[in-house]
């Protein structure tokens, strides 16, 4: 067995059931992610890519099953919420993640709650949109943003937090082909371990190591 498969992944579910609107989105489904990995969960539209990122970090209540995140047990949002920062999401919509008012404050936002002061929230975040391609944006107020821009300046806010592990949600959606390659750019120099919800197939075959089917219900 591999040395790294040895060692505690940085997340994992096991038995995990989520059901909503009285539907079974995720049934007993056995998940991991260890170091050095990018896993990613592929599928069709409606298969729970999205519930099972969202209930992996708390924000979906599950019906069954245990999550352990960074080595730690996770059942109350008292336990989800602290790693919410080590843990970075990219939800598949930008609005629920932009705060502003501009790209730079809100690229500052999550630095700044993890108690950096303000010219280090700053350095992390112009640092954020460089990565990503786009520190012209750093004055524009998030709302006159385009759709690509939008989800740019998001994934600039995730890793303005400098987080240990990624778990995004479609992160070249709405994107063009020159966006999505530097998303694709920016995520291969991160060098991180990531959990990977995605339908774009030039995506997976540059960042994936590995892969999970999630099937029908």
């Amino acid at each position: 067995m591999p040395a790294e498969r040895e060692a505690t992944p940085l997340i994992e579910a096991r038995g995990l059931t989520v059901r909503r609107a009285g539907r079974c989105v995720i049934d007993g489904l056995d998940l991991a992610l260890h170091a050095g990995e990018r896993l990613f969960v592929v599928g069709p539209s409606g298969v729970g890519k999205s519930t099972l990122l969202l209930t992996l970090l708390g924000f979906v209540p599950t019906d069954g099953g245990c999550i352990s995140l960074l080595g730690r047990v996770c059942r109350r949002e008292a336990d989800f919420a602290p790693l919410r920062g080590p843990i970075g999401l990219l939800f598949q919509d930008a609005n629920d993640q932009l705060f502003g008012p501009t790209v730079l404050e809100d690229a500052e936002f999550g630095p700044l709650n993890q108690g950096l002061t303000a010219i280090d929230a700053r350095m992390h975040a112009e640092t954020a949109l460089a990565a990503v391609g786009i520190p012209h944006l750093a004055s524009r107020p998030v709302h006159d943003l385009s759709g690509g821009e939008q989800r740019l300046a998001a994934l600039a806010g995730v890793l303005a937090m400098h987080p240990s592990v990624l778990l995004l949600d479609e992160p070249t959606a709405s994107l063009d082909a020159e966006a999505a390659t530097r998303v694709r750019d920016a995520l291969a120099a991160t060098r991180l371990p990531m959990l990977v919800a995605s339908h774009d197939a030039a995506l997976i075959d540059a960042l994936a190591t590995r892969r999970v089917e999630l099937g029908k219900r």
